[in-house]
């Protein structure tokens, strides 16, 4: 049993890495998350330190903020002065363009790469075709048997490698004190961030490949420092413990809080220049044609606003995953992922089965789908081994060779092509939730209270007061080609899997008569008998809308034809502003979907800086050029404030995610993002490295947050939420939920309160629950002096 000293420093250690999540399941996440209990300065300041990284944005990001007026002079000058700092912006643009962050000498280059060498060999998901024997006994005792053969090791007996982890641990640290326990592995955990990323995703997220091949921080540390120990490379970093922050790093924090504030002034003047309707007028108002439910993903604002100028239509905000905590068996392939977000637990299993009028075509379907698969095994099979690999190129050199010319001159034609030739499942199969629970035997199916609880809090979390005769639940998800890094287009609010499935659900549960009858009976919620409920998916590379309407009445299927043509009409109009190309826009975007070449198909959530939770008309008819999540909430019919606090505990806590996975991956491409998608390669289905090996990536691409090497898309900024509900309602929630609390105790959330009780003035939170309603009062006093104690 390993050491309590060891474990507890361990843990400790841990803080400096956060999760790398797999390439198939790119969720997008605080990658400082271990440091959400300290201060943003303190915790950037650690990162700094341990990871020898960019934590602000570069001067060239912050002058092309300042020369296309996002940093409002006057907002600016003030912090300024407030830190005693009186030369004009200009000069300290100057004095920040000074500093170049130093390339540090690894000092551990040759331990690095034997590391990374066994991690990619052991935790290698399917991409290889021989993998390392032993695996299923973890990833100390596989190693420990192979060590012998590994010429980049001194020669050495079986005999000589401890046995154990605890022993080798013990073995390496004796002679330490346990005061340095933690900055020894501290120090080797931040060597390769993203492996022991994956590490720590895959040890806490308990996946099927970890099951069956464990690997732990522990074991990573104990093979680490036994091997460096042997070679003779550094165990105990030497240097100053001193967190103190540089001069230079306190200037570029009062410039990002310049950027903020300016950035939530022009968001608080368009919100001050909206009408709310009461309640009475709101009940008076004629009933929609329509209404759809969109995540509330930045990328449904625009899609949003065009739906809504296409006819009588209503939108809403509602957090992609439609409530519905669930994992997902996919027909195609067979395996189950994850579609909830990662801080839920999975409560449900939603896998498919042939609708009763489909029997015979689902059986065709099936058919088609194994030997499609077995197609693609077969060629796998083919191209990859020893024997047929040369006869394979040889013989398909031809037909591969045409298949690239027509992906690369024709790849919107191939896009229309294949989605023409796609068989629609969603026709043929319906969704069938159970239990994660339950055993495999599908058609057991959840108790009448649950369906009922799920589509309850669909209902209580937008404030519906009254329902159209269709609505539709419209998840979203990306589609791109030769695209590694695709999932993190996909719903954040569904672990980086499409939303169609959820919605599709939440559709089938909410049509059920006996759910809207224990609705009405037992909750007072009335769906009318002329209301249908469909799923549908927005494509947000395409931003076509496809509608799973297979089993909608005769009565509704005109209003329905009705509406399928305002989308299509939608889709033109978002495109070409989204685009920016006023003619063939949806024919450009089905190209960009589709080119193998293209590096951005689209922006996914860059440029997100605002979290609005509030009704539609806050922001309704205002161009917010995709920058703001929207959460439907209406605070008169949440009567208990229930609702608004598991939109704090929920979606604010996952947009900071976002917002902060979108802010590193900007201020340092190299260390938390991705890097260049020119030079990526795929390693072990899971990741990528830069160019034949090293660490893996742990974020976005360059090309997901950059137009260009120099030039910016995405603006680093910390999230700015509003919340439009009585300030003592909230306050109350805070005092309730420590976690939340702290998030903003610690800057890593800005939040400010439209309390519709005082006028809807805004109220910005400060610390320990007290509130100022000086919109642009900076609280920025003693920068320097805070920022090194």
């Amino acid at each position: 049993m390993i050491n309590p000293i060891i474990q507890k420093s361990i843990e400790e250690a841990s803080q400096v890495v956060g999760k790398t999540w797999p390439l198939y399941s790119f969720v997008t996440s605080n990658p400082l998350s271990g440091y959400e209990g300290m201060p943003f300065k303190n915790a950037v300041n650690q990162a700094r330190k341990f990871l020898n990284a960019n934590v602000f944005p570069e001067t060239n990001l912050f002058r092309q903020a300042w020369e296309k007026g996002e940093i409002d002079e006057k907002v600016l000058l003030e912090l300024l002065k407030e830190n005693q700092l009186l030369e004009s912006p200009e000069y300290y643009l100057k004095q920040m363009a000074t500093y170049k962050k130093s390339d540090a000498t690894n000092n551990h280059h040759d331990l690095d790469r034997i590391m990374a060498k066994w991690l990619a060999a052991f935790m290698d998901e399917g991409l290889a075709e021989w993998e390392m024997p032993n695996k299923s006994e973890g990833f100390y005792s596989a190693w420990r048997k192979l060590a012998v053969y590994d010429t980049d090791l001194p020669k050495m007996t079986i005999g000589e490698i401890p046995k154990t982890n605890t022993e080798a641990l013990n073995e390496v640290l004796n002679g330490y004190s346990a005061a340095d326990f933690t900055k020894i592995f501290t120090y080797h955990l931040a060597a390769l961030p993203g492996w022991t990323g994956y590490i720590n995703y895959r040890s806490k997220s308990n996946s099927q490949w970890q099951q069956e091949y464990p690997i732990t921080l522990e074991d990573y540390l104990a093979v680490r420092l036994w091997i460096a120990q042997k070679i003779g490379a550094e165990i105990y970093p030497e240097g100053n413990d001193s967190l103190t922050i540089s001069s230079l790093s306190s200037l570029q924090y009062i410039w990002l809080k310049a950027w903020e504030k300016s950035w939530q002034k022009e968001l608080i003047n368009v919100l001050d220049n909206q009408q709310i309707s009461s309640s009475t007028a709101k009940k008076e108002e004629q009933v929609p044609d329509a209404q759809l439910v969109f995540c509330i993903d930045t990328r449904s604002e625009l899609i949003r606003r065009h739906v809504e100028s296409k006819g009588h239509y209503e939108t809403f905000g509602y957090a992609g995953f439609f409530g519905i905590a669930m994992d997902y068996e996919s027909l195609k392939d067979g395996l189950t992922r994850k579609s909830c977000p990662p801080i839920l637990n999975s409560a449900y299993h939603v896998s498919e089965v042939p609708q009763v009028s489909h029997t015979e075509k689902a059986q065709a379907y099936k058919q088609s789908n194994d030997v499609s698969n077995f197609k693609e095994y077969f060629l796998k099979r083919m191209k990859n081994m020893l024997p047929s690999a040369f006869g394979y190129v040889e013989g398909a050199g031809f037909f591969y060779g045409m298949s690239l010319i027509a992906r690369t001159l024709m790849p919107g034609y191939l896009y229309r092509l294949n989605n023409k030739n796609r068989a629609d499942y969603e026709a043929v199969f319906e969704p069938q939730i159970r239990n994660t629970c339950t055993t495999e035997q599908a058609h057991i199916t959840i108790p009448l209270e649950e369906k009922v609880a799920i589509v309850k809090g669909a209902f209580d979390l937008m404030g519906w007061e009254k329902l159209a005769p269709l609505v539709l639940f419209i998840g979203h998800g990306s589609h791109s080609a030769n695209n590694p890094f695709g999932s993190s287009l996909d719903c954040g609010a569904c672990a980086a899997s499409p939303g169609r499935h959820n919605a599709r659900m939440l559709a089938k549960i909410a049509n059920i008569p006996k759910v809207r009858q224990a609705l009405k009976e037992n909750h007072n919620i009335e769906i009318p008998n002329s209301t249908i409920f469909i799923g549908g998916e927005h494509n947000t590379t395409t931003d076509a809308i496809l509608l799973f309407d297979s089993e909608i009445p005769d009565s509704h299927k005109e209003q329905l034809q009705k509406l399928k043509l305002d989308l299509l009409k939608t889709q033109q109009t978002a495109t070409q502003e989204r685009l920016g190309v006023a003619n063939n826009s949806v024919s450009f975007a089905n190209k960009k979907a589709n080119n193998w070449g293209e590096t951005r198909p689209e922006w996914g959530l860059a440029k997100n800086a605002g979290f609005i939770v509030g009704p539609r008309e806050l922001t309704k008819n205002n161009n917010l050029d995709g920058r703001c999540f929207l959460h439907s909430y209406n605070w008169e019919t949440d009567k208990s404030g229930k609702a608004l606090e598991a939109i704090m505990q929920g979606p604010m806590v996952v947009t900071q995610w976002i917002n902060n996975h979108y802010y590193f991956s900007t201020v340092d491409n190299e260390v938390f993002g991705g890097g260049s998608k020119i030079t990526h390669n795929i390693t072990g289905k899971f990741a990528v490295v830069q160019g034949n090996g090293g660490d893996i990536k742990m974020g976005l691409p360059l090309q997901s947050v950059k137009q260009s090497d120099e030039e910016m898309y995405h603006q680093p900024l910390r999230l700015s939420v509003i919340i439009n509900a009585p300030l003592k309602r909230v306050s109350e929630i805070l005092e309730r939920n420590e976690h939340l609390k702290n998030l903003l105790d610690n800057e890593w959330i800005y939040l400010m309160v439209m309390d519709p009780l005082d006028g809807n003035k805004i109220q910005h939170y400060q610390q320990n629950l007290n509130w100022d309603s000086t919109s642009q009062k900076s609280n920025t006093n003693n920068v320097v002096e805070m920022m090194t104690t």
